[in-house]
């Protein structure tokens, strides 16, 4: 279905309840890598595959799959046999730290006012799709970056828009789709600026949305589960985690404030195949732990879903905080 036939608001009515859950598709859930950067990137996804994860959110970054190194088609290769000889999909993801400057954490972006640095990261994200059509992967994951100081807002969306023209391109030629990520404290921070973007691009159709969980909570006026029904004809990748409102911080699965169950429903009655992909990039130093925990806590979250108690009418709206401005300083753009 082409997302150009839909508006944001307009025209759906996706299957709600426990008949939608227990006729939906089971999920498909991920682990990232980035929040597994202590490990090899052989043994991070055996362990993964041990664990019973469908797949990876495989963030491309030095200590992996470099998308700088001479090498980089020998090794993509390798890592797409090894992923099919595991039995793993794969969402590639670009949100690596110092990948391209190792002064700058996320620098240069998409945004900056040197044209020669917003070609830069183009590049890298079309490394990415090209990499990604060589694993087979679902989509390719990137996000705006932050607006920097000195640049107003229009200038920032004109560089946005210029910058990503290329990247489509190659992700239309080689059908992968451009997953853009929502990030608070971005200059796309929420899902109305993602609407914002794909229409001021002309609605391309390989152009789709990464809808990060957390993210619903921290900072959108819907709740998690209402964002994700509202998103629905544009997803193409999902991240998971907990987290509070107003703050954020990437949590494990019980330490914020979401109540998964609904969101997992709503996410299974829209039909999404893609993967699910749990994101805690700052809990590298305790990642094993975390993916094997993870995991179980989703399932079990799931199976609620299909089989809800009877509950109260749903609370009214949330109470959005300033736009793009959490009470923590941004992670994902900073993690």
């Amino acid at each position: 279905m082409s997302p150009a036939s839909h508006e944001p608001d307009g025209g759906r009515n996706p299957t709600t309840g426990a008949a939608a859950a227990a006729s939906a598709t089971p999920l498909r859930f991920g682990y990232g890598t980035n929040g597994l950067a202590d490990l090899r990137l052989d043994d991070a996804l055996r362990m993964l595959a041990d664990l019973g994860y469908d797949g990876v959110g495989l963030t491309l970054d030095h200590m992996h799959l470099d998308p700088l190194a001479h090498d980089l088609a020998a090794r993509t290769h390798r890592v797409a046999k090894r992923l099919d000889a595991l039995g793993l999909d794969v969402t590639v993801e670009t949100g690596a730290r110092y990948v391209l400057d190792p002064r700058r954490k996320h620098g240069p972006s998409l945004l900056d006012p040197d044209g020669d640095d917003r070609a830069r990261r183009a590049d890298l994200l079309v490394r990415a799709v090209r990499v990604a059509a060589d694993l087979g992967a679902h989509a390719v994951h990137c996000f705006s970056g932050v607006v920097p100081d000195g640049t107003d807002t229009d200038t920032a969306w004109k560089r946005l828009t210029e910058a990503l023209t290329p990247v489509l391109e190659t992700a239309s030629a080689a059908g992968i789709p451009l997953a853009v990520e929502p990030e608070p404290g971005h200059l796309l921070a929420t899902l109305a600026d993602f609407h914002r973007l794909r229409r001021a691009l002309g609605d391309p159709e390989t152009l789709g949305l990464t809808l990060d969980i957390g993210h619903c909570q921290c900072l959108e006026p819907l709740s998690p589960a209402e964002c994700v029904r509202d998103a629905a004809p544009w997803l193409r990748h999902v991240q998971i985690e907990d987290m509070r409102r107003g703050v954020h911080e990437h949590l494990p699965f019980g330490d914020g404030e979401i109540d998964f169950p609904p969101v997992l429903a709503a996410l299974a009655a829209t039909g999404y195949q893609g993967l699910t992909v749990v994101e805690l990039p700052r809990h590298s130093h305790e990642g094993p732990r975390q993916a094997e925990r993870s995991l179980p806590f989703l399932r079990h979250a799931e199976q609620a879903a299909a089989h809800p108690p009877h509950r109260p009418e749903p609370a009214p709206e949330q109470s959005a905080p300033p736009h793009g401005a959490p009470s923590a300083p941004p992670e994902g753009s900073s993690r």
